[in-house]
């Protein structure tokens, strides 16, 4: 994906400011200026900020939205090979699919340890039973693979 325009200017602006802030610290060392050491300070805060836009700019990936879904909270996950995301009371049912699709796609695979290299996902609603007693009812399941990236749905 290309990258942010916006970061990456401000990542090159940065940079040139560092720079200009490196030529200024040589020419306060060498002339003994009393801001010298403060100027290494600034000098380096300035490069670092620069070099982490940069690469906040190459890496960032914008989230999937799925037309039809609902953006659902995740209140599972167990770092390997399943999650779970909760469906508001008022989800309608030809959105479930899409909301969990958009679930799966939106997992980042990094640091996942699943043996298969799946990863399921699980829309699921609390559903009252009785008054004082519930049951969690799964409403739509999905299955990423974390190797190409794709998207089953489950019947």
């Amino acid at each position: 994906m290309a990258a942010d325009p916006i970061l990456f200017t401000a990542g090159q602006w940065l940079g040139a400011a560092s720079g200009v802030l490196a030529l200024a610290t040589v020419v306060g060392y060498l002339s003994r200026w009393g801001i010298r050491f403060r100027l290494v300070g600034v000098t380096s805060f300035t490069a670092l900020l620069a070099v982490s836009c940069l690469a906040f700019a190459i890496s960032y990936t914008p989230r999937v939205q799925l037309e039809g879904a609902v953006s659902v909270p995740v209140v599972f996950d167990n770092g390997s090979d399943l999650v779970i995301a909760a469906a508001p009371a008022d989800l309608p049912p030809e959105a479930e699919a899409l909301t969990v699709q958009q679930v799966a796609q939106n997992l980042r695979g990094s640091g996942r340890s699943s043996a298969d290299g799946l990863v399921h996902v699980r829309l699921r609603r609390i559903e009252t039973v009785a008054p004082g007693l519930s049951k969690p009812a799964v409403l739509a399941e999905a299955t990423r693979n974390l190797t190409d990236g794709t998207v089953e749905l489950l019947p």
